[in-house]
């Protein structure tokens, strides 16, 4: 692991390390006594920044994790009405597939132990986070669109936010289970594999969704 940089400041530096040691063990095996190690401190002074662990590992995937997601989701309101829905629905899937490959093996690691995992749940229930944000702001976006017409006001559209994402989480899975890309047919960029497929899954995600042309 490479050393911390000098120029960062103290929490920059946690941040780094927890990174760092997060991606080499995963989650549940990391301690932050090891983070505070790596970052060349002490536990005590880890903990002037950060509750606990679960607070560094959101403060992570927020701060350091390269995803446009969060913010993506958070401009969705707005976009309800304007543009193509299918649009909308890749440039989600896009993110979310850049998210979920990043983060999928940092996380992966909470499920080998249920109390660390029913631990880690409580924690993000009182940080008033969790991994349900994404489908729940993508539900509220598609409902809105059916409330405006734009979705087939039959359309179940948490099934549908559900159906996309999972399909999302699954691409991130079957990436870092056989080391490769899973969806590179050749030796293309990531960042055009993850636009590619997104533009598939959004478009299959809307056959359902679309009212039929007059």
């Amino acid at each position: 692991m490479s050393p911390p940089r000098s120029s960062s400041t103290t929490r920059d530096r946690m941040l780094d390390a927890a990174l760092a040691v997060m991606r080499a063990r995963g989650v549940a095996r990391t301690t932050t006594k090891e983070i505070a190690r790596e970052a060349g401190f002490s536990e005590a002074a880890l903990y002037k920044h950060f509750e606990d662990k679960t607070a560094l590992f959101v403060a992570v995937l927020v701060e350091r994790v390269p995803s446009r997601l969060g913010a993506v989701l958070d401009g969705l309101p707005a976009r309800v009405g304007t543009g193509e829905v299918e649009a909308t629905l890749a440039e989600v899937a896009a993110e979310a597939l850049a998210f979920y490959r990043e983060t999928f093996p940092i996380a992966a690691s909470l499920f080998s132990d249920p109390a660390v995992l029913a631990a880690h749940r409580a924690a993000l229930d009182r940080l008033g986070t969790g991994p349900h944000l994404p489908l729940d702001g993508l539900a509220a976006y598609l409902a809105a669109e059916a409330d405006a017409g734009r979705v087939r006001a039959t359309s179940d559209t948490r099934a549908s936010a559900t159906l996309l994402l999972g399909a999302c989480q699954m691409t991130a899975f079957l990436t870092a289970f056989r080391g490769a890309p899973a969806t590179a047919a050749d030796d293309t960029d990531t960042d055009t594999d993850d636009t590619v497929t997104a533009r598939s899954l959004a478009r299959a995600a809307v056959q359902g969704l679309l009212p039929p042309s007059p």
